[in-house]
């Protein structure tokens, strides 16, 4: 078994690390709250506080030994140098760990919008797109920062994960009571928990380095359809669209994930909740 260290143990690497720890896999996690430490540590993980400012605060040159390091770590929010402080601590985390294998958490909005099915292959790590599009300034930073990772002399997994719901994160309360929302036929891109856990899972079993991954769902319901559902689901108020607005969006593929790793999403269609 493997020593594991999970850089950030939120919603996603927390639950991550306590199914590895399960496995026999040492697993070490890391936390910027000091409340939390005990959570960390009764899931079954080793816990070390530590934050990135961009330099690491504290003593974590032990968090950093180890064979796999997940990095889970999203771009600042609220800072002008959002971009460069985020690359900037990449690098600090990079020149730290002493594992041979990083797995980076990304997100599929690295891909530009368009009205077309979009693969792996369409963003190469660090770009450029193989389509023109409009992409949030998130999506331009996580580019940046898989090319800067590709760049390394490590061998990188990047999972780029579509808009995450489960426990905590129902899609019923994303949009309910808001009016006049756009694009109400536009296909939706998501991924459960469960599923989160289950890729990142396969992806450590099946040894698959250097590789790239969608973890999104396999069906991709309208926007309209999946948020009006998921709003009844718990009785509250319908989102209301603009229906005027007949634009589309890109459908992003998970076939990679299924055919190279063989993984079948135990929620495959997000607007069934």
């Amino acid at each position: 078994m493997e020593t594991i260290s999970i850089l950030g143990c939120g919603w996603l690497g927390l639950p991550l690390g306590q199914r590895l720890a399960t496995q026999g896999h040492r697993v070490k996690g890391s936390t910027t709250t000091p409340d939390k430490l005990d959570v960390v540590e009764a899931a079954g993980i080793e816990p070390y506080l530590l934050r990135l400012d961009p330099e690491p605060t504290s003593d974590s040159d032990d968090f950093f030994q180890s064979d796999i390091l997940f990095v889970n770590v999203p771009p600042p929010r609220n800072r002008d140098d959002a971009s460069s402080f985020h690359e900037r601590q990449m690098e600090m985390i990079s020149a730290a760990t002493t594992a041979d294998w990083v797995i980076l958490a990304s997100s599929t909005g690295v891909y530009p919008n368009a009205d077309r099915v979009v693969t792996e292959e369409d963003v190469p790590p660090g770009g450029p797109p193989a389509y023109e599009g409009s992409r949030r300034s998130t999506g331009q930073i996580l580019e940046t920062v898989e090319g800067m990772w590709a760049t390394k002399d490590v061998d990188v997994t990047v999972l780029r994960f579509g808009g995450l719901y489960g426990p905590k994160r129902h899609p019923g309360r994303f949009l309910a009571g808001k009016s006049g929302l756009a694009r109400p036929s536009a296909p939706v891109n998501l991924i459960h928990l469960d599923d989160c856990i289950g890729i990142a899972e396969a992806v450590i079993q099946e040894g698959a380095r250097g590789a790239i991954f969608n973890a999104v769902a396999d069906q991709h319901p309208s926007r309209r359809e999946t948020y009006t559902r998921a709003a009844r689901s718990l009785g509250l108020k319908t989102p209301d669209f603009d229906m005027s607005d007949e634009r589309g969006g890109k459908v992003v593929s998970n076939e990679k994930v299924r055919a190279e790793l063989g993984y079948a999403f135990a929620h495959p269609d997000p607007s069934d909740v």
